[in-house]
């Protein structure tokens, strides 16, 4: 039988000065409580927090994966709503977590991510729809996938919906800033890759780079983006380069992880 239920918006952050108002504006009349879990920040991400009726935790980062489940874990409600600290609700993806808020039928809600890349809306490649779980009943799942890249697992058997309407991602403000991360993301993802033994080759150095290219620029439209297209679907490609090259030189011991 569903049931209307009461709902734990959570959020992770580090130094989001620029981004956090943003998020907690998109959750005001959704969320019965809001938990925020920081990352020690030295900005005025705290101050802008305290602002608003929030749970405010402090943490020194242990991994994304890690950090996101101990948010969950703080939360006052059973029925959780995770967001990053770059991303707000859209006005109809508002509307679609009321109804399931008020009528409850399923373990986890799917909702598509529209990311805004330098200013510009990104419709194509492996940045849209990029569907993502992060609506869902903590009983019935947690955060898992393989550092930096987290996903919410949901226990075998557990029903799933999509909702309507877009989560918005504000992702990068400059190519540098995004060139940075794809660097930083490639290095946890090769500890990610030692930390459970799994070994990278010289031909995953040689050809995974131009398959993730290709595969996100032609396979998947990103063409269609015009030149931001291009330019994410290279850095993917840079990155993925860099995640191997990492991991491989970790093996021969000469790369520490």
């Amino acid at each position: 039988m569903s049931q209307a239920v009461k709902l734990s918006a959570v959020i992770i952050t580090y130094n989001e000065e620029k981004n956090i108002e943003r998020c907690l504006d998109s959750l005001q009349g959704v969320a019965d409580e809001i938990v925020v879990l920081d990352s020690n920040s030295t900005d005025g991400t705290k101050n802008i927090c305290l602002q608003y009726q929030v749970s405010f935790h402090s943490q020194t980062f242990v991994g994304h994966i890690e950090q996101k489940n101990l948010a969950a874990s703080l939360a006052k409600y059973d029925h959780v709503l995770a967001l990053d600290a770059d991303e707000a609700l859209s006005d109809e993806l508002k509307k679609s977590i009321l109804v399931a808020k008020n009528n409850w039928q399923n373990d986890g809600w799917r909702m598509n991510r529209l990311t805004n890349y330098c200013g510009r809306w990104i419709r194509h490649g492996s940045w849209y729809p990029d569907t993502k779980t992060r609506l869902w009943d903590r009983r019935k799942g947690k955060w898992g996938g393989m550092n930096p890249h987290d996903q919410v697992d949901l226990i075998e058997g557990s029903s799933i919906h999509k909702l309507s309407g877009d989560l918005l991602h504000y992702s990068y403000y400059t190519v540098q800033e995004h060139v940075e991360r794809a660097e930083k993301y490639a290095f946890i993802a090769a500890g990610a890759m030692a930390s459970i033994g799994k070994k990278a080759s010289i031909w995953q150095i040689m050809f995974s780079p131009s398959y993730r290219f290709w595969r996100d620029y032609l396979l998947k439209t990103g063409f269609k983006d015009g030149f931001d297209g291009f330019f994410i679907a290279t850095i993917s490609g840079y990155s993925t380069f860099l995640k191997y090259c990492y991991r491989y030189l970790h093996q021969q011991g000469r790369q520490k992880l």
